[in-house]
């Protein structure tokens, strides 16, 4: 039987090929266009690799099902999304799985496979190489504000995918991350934690920051934007340049640590470095980070993770009384509902400042 793989290659490109009895061939397919496209769009690595895979298996699926490519645009509407729920089933069970070997796979994955794979059509689509898939088509009403503006809803009309389990991260505690970074053998492990909470920045984004270009001496800010460039494949999430300032004993903290490992600094630019073995001197990757977090929670009895830590931003500066737009925009977050969720402010605070805002705008 055929089977599908993806091969990635040193450029940072990839190749689709088939494989049919035990021979390997080099196949031409639009899902390497594809990738290049997202590639060049400045998606980053992590992301246009799970599309890479997530259209490998997708391919896979086409041919256990003896479809091709061609004829699912060509279906009718109940065809298409019977299709599309029958894969997301289909790597439930794991049957994506090399050596068919059963393994489970998450609704949330199975979900971001599923999205990749119509990003993939809508390429199609766009470049005019397939029709459009009749259950991406939208649903859209227009309606009017209260001075008349107009406004266009559209949403897609394809229902199938698996309700995502809800996220139940909490803001880490003040108490925590103190005890934690007490627990630290290192300056460098402890910079790293206080300048996530003081940020809010993604770990990617942490370990992106090039002392060199990103930090402002003076005004004692540190700034992320997206490059292609780091060593350890850390990147800013969506391409956003955001700043944000770390507070003066914070940024004295930093001044220590990189006078601390000048030596190690000085081989490359980025801030956050593996300080000890062979590697010492190399990027730190977020493998590391996690690893470093599973001993401090041996030593404390706390569990702390990186977003934990942005969602203790999230917070601390939602009770200072930050605007909820000035803290989603210094999350990096492209929809306020996104910070809603991560402040879980559905309160009796949120429920106030919504009460004096429509005594305030009873018109609208």
């Amino acid at each position: 039987m055929k089977r599908y793989a993806v091969k990635v290659l040193n450029e940072g490109k990839y190749k689709f090929y088939y494989i049919l009895d035990n021979e390997t061939y080099d196949v031409v397919l639009y899902p390497s266009k594809f990738l290049k496209h997202k590639i060049d769009a400045n998606r980053s690595p992590n992301t246009v690799r799970r599309m890479a895979f997530a259209l490998c298996y997708y391919m896979e699926y086409l041919n256990r099902q003896e479809v091709e490519l061609e004829e699912v645009s060509e279906m009718g509407y109940e065809d298409q999304n019977k299709h599309f729920v029958q894969f997301l089933y289909w790597l439930l069970e794991g049957n994506h799985v090399a050596n068919n070997r059963k393994e489970s796979t998450g609704k949330g994955t199975c979900n971001a496979y599923l999205k990749d794979v119509f990003g993939f059509f809508l390429y199609m689509a766009d470049c005019g190489l397939a029709k459009p898939l009749q259950i991406l088509s939208y649903n859209q009403i227009t309606v009017a504000n209260a001075v008349g503006v107009k406004r266009t809803i559209r949403a897609k009309s394809f229902k199938g995918y698996f309700k995502p389990k809800e996220r139940n991260v909490r803001a880490a505690e003040e108490v925590e991350i103190i005890d934690i970074l007490q627990a630290c053998t290192n300056s460098r492990d402890q910079l790293l934690l206080l300048m996530i909470a003081e940020t809010g920045f993604r770990i990617g984004e942490i370990l992106g920051v090039d002392y060199t270009r990103d930090i402002d001496y003076q005004r004692k800010t540190v700034r992320v934007y997206f490059r292609d460039d780091n060593d350890n494949n850390a990147r800013a999430k969506n391409a956003e340049y955001r700043k944000a300032r770390v507070s003066d004993d914070t940024f004295d903290f930093l001044l220590r640590y990189m006078n601390e490992y000048r030596k190690l600094l000085q081989h490359q630019t980025l801030l956050f470095i593996n300080i000890a073995g062979e590697t010492a001197g190399k990027p730190m990757m977020v493998e590391s980070v996690y690893d470093m977090l599973k001993r401090m929670e041996k030593k404390t009895g706390y569990k702390l993770t990186p977003h934990m830590l942005r969602r203790y931003f999230a917070v601390s500066r939602w009770n200072a009384d930050w605007t909820l737009e000035l803290i989603s925009q210094a999350l990096g977050h492209k929809h306020l509902d996104t910070t809603v969720k991560y402040l879980g402010i559905l309160d009796d605070k949120l429920m106030e400042a919504s009460r004096e805002f429509y005594e305030r705008h009873s018109d609208l």
